[in-house]
């Protein structure tokens, strides 16, 4: 951690006894052919004990790999949990056992292949001791010491994978940075890895929706529970605090299979292929789709293909992997139309940035910049500017796109920028794509700035992926005239000629479920008077797209 310091706020936590259908209390039994002991105590290293339920073959031949699942949720709550989301969230209930977790691997299938299986219940969650953090690097040393003790067991080879959805995979980053000498491999299935960037401040600007709604439903703690909102009130620049839920990814070196998607844009997309941009591991895979989270992760062929990458490393069995592409992704082009493509990297070394300007006097994206000045001009409120460009070639665009803008503001002392970019059909439709693991009509990707934010990362800032630093604000004058850059989040999309890309800039949400679901909501904005862009001459706007060219036979 760095020599920066902070101390925890708390907040009571909420009795489990409401969901729990047994008191504490180690148990063993036999059922399905495992052998499932509950409540096991295990120390961590200052002697809190965290409680984990174990899941064994009940007629084992010899050690066992073992696969552990970490999260504040409860391994003895309610089981499944999709049935809340529409449609199941894509999960067939024919594709999970009874005793399978929301967003975790299914004990009896990994029991009936040979593995032991531990959930756990992080320190300070529901009956294991001590005070919650969440998404912190003292969930990371907890994970560390059960990784460790799991090793120690007489049962087990000394092999030890994570894996996970979610939850289940940021631990997976602040565990692996840690790198517990018995973590032999992990599978972080769409899980961020900066909580400020990615899931509590979007360029800046704070969600305000779906992150207390998860932390109402994630107080379920006989002792004290991280008052994050309080927390994040306390620390609105990234400094220790926030250092210490987005750990050094380049100090992972263990075996891992990262699984990304274009369709968790505001979650979990950005941090997992960082994630497997920045480790370290030699042996390493990732795996891009466009579909909804859960159904990806339950669907038995996509199970199977788990079992064959810990197999290998877990168990020492089986060479498929080493045939496995490095990379595979899922070339969109509206929901759950698309096809799947081999690479050797990501990003695509062979992407060919290309910058489309925006020319304020037609509201389009022309391929020249404009050298005459213009303007475009919306109410910061509830006004937006809309700007498009038609393909009159099929163009596929893969990775991160950057929005540079030229603005200013005729009132107040800052601006909230909501970037939203979609794919028009010829017709001009806009095509609907999977969007925040459950939705079915969303966009293709986003992007969010509060202006006072703009302040760049000069080391960690790239000309296709601007890094905004989040140290101090920097705020406007009314009329005053800043340049900044928009991080839109990575994507795969292919468009046919007579196709559009259209990107709408606006003050407030981009985006409004139509079905029940998990939402994001900003605020409170910034907003006031107009908002203009300024285009041509000296003021150079424009959109930076990642065009992929054909491969090479």
């Amino acid at each position: 951690m760095s020599q920066e310091t902070f101390e925890y706020r708390y907040k009571p936590g909420i009795s489990p006894d409401t969901l729990l259908k047994t008191p504490l209390g180690y148990t063993r039994e036999i059922a399905d052919g495992m052998v499932i002991e509950r409540d096991v105590a295990v120390a961590m290293r200052d002697g809190i004990k965290i409680y984990v339920d174990i899941y064994r073959p009940e007629h084992a031949t010899g050690p066992l790999p073992t696969l552990v699942a970490w999260s504040p949720y409860g391994k003895s709550g309610p089981k499944g949990g999709y049935e809340r989301f529409e449609n199941n969230g894509g999960v067939k209930p024919e594709w999970i056992s009874k005793y399978a977790g929301f967003e975790t691997p299914d004990p009896l299938y990994w029991v009936q292949h040979g593995y032991a299986y531990i959930a756990a219940d992080s320190r300070g969650m529901w009956n294991s001791e001590g005070d919650a953090t969440f998404w912190s690097e003292d969930e990371g040393r907890d994970f560390y010491d059960l990784i460790e003790w799991t090793a120690a067991q007489p049962w087990s080879n000394s092999k030890v994978g994570a894996a996970g959805v979610s939850y289940f995979a940021i631990v997976q980053w602040q565990v692996a940075a840690l790198q517990p000498p018995h973590l032999a491999a992990i599978n972080p299935w769409e899980g961020y890895s900066d909580s400020y960037r990615e899931r509590a401040k979007h360029g800046g600007i704070p969600e305000i929706r779906f992150m207390p709604y998860w932390l109402e439903g994630s107080r379920y703690s006989r002792g004290r529970v991280e008052d994050v909102m309080g927390m994040i009130e306390e620390h609105p620049f990234f400094d220790a605090y926030w250092k210490s839920k987005a750990p050094d990814l380049s100090k992972i070196t263990c075996p891992a299979y990262v699984v990304a998607s274009w369709s968790d844009q505001g979650l979990h997309t950005r941090g997992t292929l960082e994630g497997f941009k920045q480790m370290s591991s030699k042996d390493k895979w990732l795996e891009v789709h466009g579909r909804r989270k859960w159904e990806y992760f339950m669907r038995p062929d996509n199970v199977e293909k788990q079992r064959v990458f810990f197999d290998r490393f877990l168990k020492g069995v089986g060479d498929e992997i080493l045939k496995w592409p490095k990379v595979s992704i899922e070339v969109r082009e509206q929901f759950y139309v698309g096809g799947t493509r081999t690479e050797s990297e990501w990003p695509l070394a062979r992407t060919q940035y290309t910058p489309l300007y925006v020319d304020g006097a037609t509201s389009t994206l022309v391929t020249s910049a404009p050298t005459a000045a213009a303007s475009l001009r919306y109410k910061g409120i509830d006004g937006r500017a809309l700007l498009t460009h038609r393909f009159e070639k099929q163009t596929e665009l893969t990775g991160h796109m950057k929005l540079k803008l030229w603005v200013s503001t005729t009132e107040g002392d800052d601006m909230d920028l909501f970037v939203i970019v979609d794919k028009l059909d010829a017709n001009g439709t806009a095509a609907p794509f999977c969007y925040f693991s459950v939705f079915e009509d969303g966009p293709l990707a986003l992007g969010w700035l509060r202006v006072s934010h703009r302040e760049l990362d000069p080391v960690r800032s790239t000309p296709c992926q601007p890094w905004l630093a989040h140290q101090r604000e920097l705020r406007l004058k009314p009329g005053e005239i800043v340049p900044v850059e928009i991080e839109i989040l990575a994507s795969s999309t292919l468009f046919h000629a007579g196709e559009s890309l259209r990107v709408t800039v606006q003050g407030c949400e981009t985006y409004k479920p139509k079905q029940h679901g998990p939402e994001m909501k900003h605020g409170p904005l910034r907003n006031k008077g107009e908002h203009v862009i300024h285009t041509g001459g000296s003021h150079d706007s424009h959109l930076l797209i990642p065009i992929i060219p054909e491969k090479r036979a």
